[in-house]
């Protein structure tokens, strides 16, 4: 099983970003698939998630700013990010988690940093 994730970098405040993950070992259409970060000194949160059926969850700090998305049909799932905080500076991950229960993966990491 792999996750890939990819499109982090430096952008500014006020920036958009676009990360993506592609999921490769996993029958893609039976996984919720979420994207968590995590700041330097902090826990790893969830930031927006989204099941099979397309339904999405955001956290609150995120509302309205980013957006999650997903091709069923190209295994990837991709995070929109717009007006970017420096708060939002953080390693993004991607998880798979199996809808049915108990399997979870997890991607390497992409580092967002938002800076002037």
């Amino acid at each position: 099983v792999q996750l890939q994730a990819s499109g982090g970098g430096l952008v500014q405040p006020g920036g958009s970003l676009r990360l993506s993950c592609a999921a490769s070992g996993i029958m893609f259409g039976f996984y919720s698939m979420g994207w968590y970060r995590q700041a330097p000194g902090k826990q790893r949160d969830l930031v927006a998630r989204i099941t099979s059926g397309g339904s999405a969850i955001y956290a609150n700090s995120v509302m309205e700013r980013f957006t999650i998305s997903r091709d069923n049909a190209k295994d990837t799932v991709t995070l929109q990010m717009k007006s970017l905080k420096p708060d939002d500076t953080a390693v993004y991950y991607c998880k798979a988690e199996r809808e049915s229960g108990g399997r979870r993966y997890w991607g390497q990491g992409t580092l967002v940093t938002v800076s002037s």
